[in-house]
């Protein structure tokens, strides 16, 4: 019997060292080369990022299309994600669990916040957070569930705080006489927990974005219209319905917000201004950094803005925007540049590098 112990070992001792090793490497159950992975919230400006993709390879991940491939010097595998967070979250996750991806890059359309912005302009927000993760309470008094004022801990949960470490400011909605209606919806932190923070998880409220990746962002030029491509005639000449008054601009730094909701309530939007000093809200780019960082993935987002979100009456920019392509023309412009820029910076030598050579 003792004859058997011997190959029985071998094989556990082969067993646990495969098992340590699959644990050491990153998974990529599809594709193991490393790629940047790209996710679409918006269909059309997809199609513009796959068309340019050199040398595209379709794979099909329970009936989501992921196009692998090179673009702008960077190897690549672009996906679209679909509106709302959960569609973000399950796609962002595909990506990383198919794919080996070094670095997330989220592109798409949001809602302006800051009224100072115009349509068209490009926003990549340096963090990102989900206001709309809340303690509703009765009203604007602060929630003791667990005994005494703030304190969520029994529950698991933990509101969110301001620089001063104090809880922020619950919504109050005015009514139309000007008298304040409270709401009780107190922004809360959200529960993560990755290889970091093992095992007793920690609370974030802001995701920042890759400091790296920012701050190729911040050397961008790109070229954006005002003019979509539809707004041509055949004869050559522009028509001006199809035009955005303002020249677009390239707007880096401040706050990104995402949410499950379509927002189209002023007064929210001017809460999350005032409170947060909010640049764009949308339904995706949050969730996609929640999974970033639970995996231990750098990422940035690049967003468009089609409107003032919540804005009242009819605003001919955004009409202008989507009729003529200009909404996925300029994001797609800003996605490319950044790519270009990044890889041009990935293949430069470093100093260190140079140094060894010598």
């Amino acid at each position: 019997m003792r004859a058997l112990h011997k190959p029985l070992a071998a094989t556990a001792l082969l067993l646990a060292l495969a098992s340590q090793s699959a644990n050491a490497s990153p998974r990529c159950l599809t594709d193991c080369t490393p790629r940047i992975g790209i996710v679409s919230a918006f269909g059309a400006e997809a199609d513009i990022l796959v068309e340019q993709t050199r040398n595209p390879r379709t794979h099909t991940i329970n009936g989501k299309r992921f196009t692998t491939g090179t673009l702008r010097g960077n190897r690549v595998v672009i996906v679209l994600s679909g509106v709302s967070m959960v569609n973000a979250t399950m796609v962002t996750q595909q990506l990383l669990d198919h794919f080996r991806i070094e670095r997330l890059v989220m592109s798409g359309i949001a809602g302006g916040v800051n009224p100072a912005n115009h349509v068209g302009d490009v926003t990549v927000p340096d963090r990102w957070a989900m206001p709309m993760e809340v303690f509703w309470n009765a009203n604007s008094t602060l929630p003791a569930p667990c005994g005494s004022p703030r304190d969520l801990g029994c529950l698991g949960l933990k509101l969110a705080t301001g620089a001063d470490g104090q809880p922020l400011p619950p919504f109050v909605l005015r009514a139309p006489s000007g008298e304040p209606v409270e709401t009780g919806l107190f922004m809360r932190q959200n529960y993560v927990l990755n290889n970091a923070n093992a095992p007793a998880g920690g609370f974030m409220f802001d995701y920042p974005v890759d400091a790296r990746m920012l701050a190729v962002a911040r050397t961008l030029a790109p070229r954006l219209e005002r003019c979509g491509p539809r707004a041509r005639r055949a004869d050559g000449t522009l028509d001006e319905a199809l035009c955005v008054k303002q020249q677009p601009r390239l707007l880096v730094g401040g706050r990104g917000v995402s949410a499950t909701v379509f927002l189209a309530n002023p007064q929210y939007r001017a809460y999350l201004h005032e409170v947060l000093q909010a640049q764009s809200f949308e339904m995706e780019t949050a969730a996609l950094a929640h999974v970033a960082h639970a995996n231990g993935v750098p990422y940035i987002a690049f967003r468009s803005l089609s409107d003032l979100a919540g804005g009242e009456g009819f605003d001919a920019d955004v009409g202008a925007l989507f009729a003529s392509g200009l909404a996925e023309a300029n994001e797609a412009e800003v996605t490319l540049a950044f790519l270009e820029a990044w890889g041009a910076a990935q293949r430069r030598p470093s100093p260190a590098r140079g140094l060894a050579r010598k």
